[in-house]
């Protein structure tokens, strides 16, 4: 197959017109899509209408789902605006003195080379400081002595209230 006159007008043509390079091919007949993309590229044919391709879309904005209440009545969420927004009170948790290194038979308190499996494991301090240390104390907690264990090992917060109306929506929806 050899490229004419003809063919090659066509070609452009139809490439102006945003076809694809497979769908010139079938109207051409007897020369490959890659044929084609070769011809366009030595003719510098760079100009040429976009395909159609499906429109990008702004992402859509998840709505308020509709709440059940127990009394068998519909809510609909509002976004809440900063005036209706209450803080909820943080539950804070007890704070505890820092305890300082336990000083070691030597007299220096614990380093990440003297650390024993049985020893607590709490850092103290800042690591690029040399006077980094970690506590040291009999390990009665895991990594932790029991101190430090109570700060590592926070006992889960309960859940909202909201368990108890989701049961309620499935009981309903079956």
């Amino acid at each position: 197959m050899s490229w004419t006159e003809e063919r090659v007008s066509v070609l452009k043509k139809l490439w102006a017109e945003g076809h694809s390079a497979s769908q010139i091919a079938k109207q051409l007949g007897g020369v490959t899509r890659n044929a084609v993309i070769g011809k366009v590229h030595r003719l510098g044919l760079s100009g040429r209408a976009t395909p159609s391709r499906p429109v990008k879309r702004p992402p859509r904005l998840a709505r308020p789902k509709p709440r059940v209440l127990p009394d068998g009545s519909v809510k609909v969420a509002t976004p809440a605006t900063p005036e209706t927004v209450e803080p909820r009170p943080v539950e804070r948790t007890e704070v505890m003195a820092p305890l300082p290194p336990l000083q070691q038979a030597d007299g220096e308190p614990a380093s990440i080379l003297t650390l024993r499996d049985s020893m607590c494991k709490w850092p103290i301090g800042d690591p690029a400081d040399p006077k980094f240390a970690f506590c040291g104390r009999k390990s009665d907690c895991g990594p932790y002595c029991s101190e430090h264990a109570k700060v590592a090992f926070q006992p889960a917060r309960k859940r909202d209230s909201r368990k108890g109306a989701y049961d309620y929506v499935r009981r309903i929806a079956g």
